[in-house]
């Protein structure tokens, strides 16, 4: 495998058969679980609007936690990179999804709030042009077709 080449794999399967299968559009749940080999199962449903279970993870909820995963991560990297200690990193995510007349729908963006505290208030003026790094470098944000956008605040670190 060339290291510019990553691959991955999972399972999705269904745990709704209510008895009926898909016999109408209520007679089954929208339960399943996300199966990775090594890793927890994680339980999985659709957004309560769609009579998913919510107590379940959704596919949407999914979609806005790898965007701001990936751009904490891609965060920390550019900061390590640039000489920035990190502290303290806190992301308060909002996504916004559209449906359309005829049943699909899309997001129309995703807004990342992240604060973040740094040890050295001499790079206060550096952290925008972190995120905009990171952003760029981040796989998923890269990866989706509608805009991500950051409303990011910074402290220095107490003492």
């Amino acid at each position: 495998m060339s290291l510019d080449e990553h691959h991955y794999s999972l399972t999705v399967r269904w745990t709704g058969n209510l008895g009926t299968g898909t016999s109408s559009y209520r007679a089954y749940a929208r339960d399943h679980d996300v199966e990775i080999p090594g890793l927890p199962v994680l339980k999985g449903s659709s957004d309560p609007t769609f009579h998913g279970d919510r107590s379940r993870y959704n596919p949407e909820q999914l979609l806005l936690t790898a965007l701001s995963q990936c751009h904490m991560l891609s965060f920390l990297h550019v900061a390590v990179k640039h000489g920035v200690v990190v502290t303290e990193y806190v992301d308060h995510a909002e996504g916004m999804m559209r449906l359309n007349r005829d049943g699909s729908g899309q997001f129309e963006k995703v807004t990342l709030k992240p604060h973040v505290t740094i040890a050295d208030p001499a790079h206060l003026s550096l952290v925008d042009e972190l995120h905009h790094e990171a952003n760029q470098v981040c796989f998923i944000a890269r990866s989706v077709n509608f805009p991500v956008l950051h409303e990011p605040s910074t402290a220095a670190a107490a003492g």
